[in-house]
């Protein structure tokens, strides 16, 4: 990761400067699930904002470090697993298997939302 002469990272400043552009209202802010904890850093400068989290599940990144880094109160996350779904066979039972993942990955989000 690039480190600025500040000392804070380069998707820092992209943040902070993104904060501005918009309000929560009307921007949404793309951030990977698989450097969760960065949720923690990227909150601080949009805590309001939805979060677009691609990368739980197959690409590695964690619904719970997800959850417990990057939800705010009026919980903020738009959580995607793609991969996860449509790569759960490659096989005739592809549709039953993406369906599978899928209730899986839903069951998980509901568990948080309680």
């Amino acid at each position: 990761m690039v480190k600025m002469e500040d000392g804070r990272f380069l998707y820092e400043h992209t943040i902070e400067k993104i904060s501005t552009w918009g309000t929560d209202e009307n921007t949404m802010v793309v951030a990977g699930a698989t450097k969760a904890t960065m949720l923690k850093t990227i909150r601080k400068y949009v805590p309001k904002h939805f979060l677009l989290v691609p990368g739980v599940g197959a690409q590695g990144g964690s619904l719970a470090d997800v959850v417990e880094n990057g939800m705010n109160e009026d919980i903020g996350l738009l959580v995607n697993s793609s991969r996860g779904i449509i790569f759960a066979s490659n096989g005739p039972d592809f549709a039953a298997a993406a369906a599978k993942q899928a209730l899986i990955l839903q069951q998980q989000m509901a568990e948080y939302l309680e």
